[in-house]
């Protein structure tokens, strides 16, 4: 049980602002308890997503940027482009690194519907998990 609270609250914490490698996390725990590797999926991706919608939210309040400058820069805008053109759909890529915490943050700034938003995380999220489970398991 500590491992999954561990799990949870790692990936949570990876999907926010804040820096951090669930993955290294993931591997660490299926290293020690292999059996465990659904609940340990399940975890990470609920985790992971649920720090996706803190984002998601800290955009909807408008709390990321301090001025309208901030949103001017390059990181803003490549993940500005990928949600006006792609929708929630871009949020299929909220798992990958640096651009991720952004599309979140613009989704929720946006105003994007928060239940396809959710979903679409959600999956993103869990293959990646997903695909890091199953190399491990190959490996193991």
């Amino acid at each position: 049980m500590t491992a999954l609270w561990l799990m949870f609250s790692g990936a949570f914490l990876a999907a926010t602002l804040l820096p951090g490698g669930s993955e290294v996390l993931l591997v660490a725990l299926l290293t020690d308890q292999p059996e465990t590797w659904l609940a340990l999926l399940v975890a990470a991706s609920v985790g992971n997503t649920l720090g996706a919608i803190s984002s998601y939210y800290l955009g909807y309040l408008g709390r990321f940027a301090k001025t309208p400058e901030d949103l001017a820069s390059k990181k803003y805008q490549h993940g500005l482009k990928l949600i006006e053109k792609y929708g929630y759909w871009a949020l299929l890529l909220s798992w990958l690194p640096l651009i991720g915490d952004i599309l979140c943050l613009l989704a929720g700034w946006l105003k994007l519907p928060i239940i396809p938003s959710t979903v679409m995380m959600l999956i993103g999220k869990t293959i990646r998990y997903s695909l890091i489970v199953a190399a491990f398991m190959l490996a193991w």
